[in-house]
């Protein structure tokens, strides 16, 4: 029987990732020496790829040396990958972007791989970086140091990851090759044709086999309701705390990741991304009568907090909720997929049950 708190992501056997691994790295620095251990898969992260923690060591006759490393991998085809690809290019060209324009930290990269048949699909290696994440699974909602941690930090916290979207609103696209960034799709503006690379995307998870009256109302509803358009920026995609690691002192950012969602789009595709998750943490507390953190990443917080930050007032902040409420709930569609393939779900008549946060979106809609 499968843990729901810790779904399965993958097919892949340990020991053999751990083999063909080893001899991939002796490769990759010449030295027949070095061995992995400690090779694990971290609890509570994200579903869209794969991740290893390990220990590298390297021994000779008078010094050893051990690092610690971080491999993330791409889905392979035959276990449902959440997104229709994934590019380990793009991400590493971005992070490297972000690394050298802002003061946001991400982590180093070492390696990229992208021969897919040394451990069944492209890969990259990080340097480790010390600090904790909130979990997705169970949600820090429901407890853990940030839910306990005082007011003063959960503060301090909540500016602190505002302030990476602030960061990178300011880089100065003009001064780089963004093409890379670029959506091939049709649409007058950055934020069209992301909105219709959603529509592609959900119509490649449901296929023929259904569709989900809340996504589908949704997409009307953001049609309807079209904000004004701010200017583009490097939109990181996937901007909620739970990518973000932090200091165990001082709760400020040491590690910024998950980058296979940026993009170019207006700056609220961020806001409204980041407000979202949390909302939905906290209704799922709330339904289950725990108090979570009701004053934590409230819009009226965040827009005060970003404008302070970076000069500039956010615009219709409830609509690009809305759209990360959208977005959010085809990925829990195609998650649900993924579940029914392992043999931990199944479909029911009433497909919106596999979109938690269905009653939250409707509710954002009226």
């Amino acid at each position: 029987m499968s843990d729901p708190l810790d779904p399965k992501r993958t097919s892949r056997d340990l020991k053999e990732v751990q083999e063909f691994l080893t001899q991939w790295l002796r490769e990759k620095v010449t030295n027949p020496q070095i061995t992995i251990s400690d090779l694990r898969r971290p609890s509570g992260s994200g579903m869209s790829s794969e991740t290893l923690l390990f220990s590298a060591n390297s021994k000779s006759e008078n010094s050893g040396l051990e690092r610690q490393l971080v491999a993330r991998l791409a889905p392979t085809p035959e276990d449902i990958p959440v997104f229709q690809k994934y590019d380990l290019e793009f991400q590493v060209r971005t992070m490297k972007i972000v690394q050298e324009r802002t003061t946001i930290p991400v982590p180093n990269v070492l390696w990229l791989e992208t021969d897919p048949t040394i451990l069944g699909a492209p890969f990259f290696v990080m340097e480790q970086v010390d600090g904790r994440v909130p979990p997705d699974l169970p949600p820090y909602v429901f407890g853990g140091w940030l839910l306990d941690a005082p007011p003063e930090n959960q503060r301090s916290l909540e500016s602190y990851s505002v302030e990476i979207i602030s960061e990178l609103a300011k880089i100065d696209l003009g001064a780089l090759d963004t093409e890379f960034l670029e959506i091939g799709l049709p649409g007058e503006t950055h934020l069209r044709r992301h909105f219709n690379a959603q529509k592609n995307y959900y119509q490649w998870v449901v296929g023929n086999d259904r569709n989900h009256p809340v996504i589908e109302n949704a997409f009307e509803w953001l049609k309807k309701n079209w904000p004004d358009e701010s200017s583009t920026v490097l939109s990181w995609g996937d901007s909620r705390i739970g990518n973000i690691m932090f200091s165990n002192e001082s709760f400020a950012p040491v590690a910024v990741f998950d980058w296979e969602m940026a993009g170019l789009a207006p700056v609220e595709v961020d806001l409204g991304w980041m407000v979202f998750l949390h909302s939905f943490f906290q209704d799922i507390a709330e339904t289950y009568e725990f108090p979570g953190l009701p004053n934590f990443m409230r819009p009226e917080t965040v827009k005060e907090i970003f404008e302070e930050q970076s000069g500039y007032p956010p615009n219709n902040l409830h609509w690009f909720m809305v759209y990360a409420g959208l977005r959010h709930a085809i990925i829990m569609s195609r998650i649900k997929d993924r579940s029914v393939h392992f043999g931990e779900a199944t479909w029911t008549k009433d497909v919106d049950e596999a979109i938690p946060h269905r009653n939250l979106l409707w509710s954002m809609m009226a």
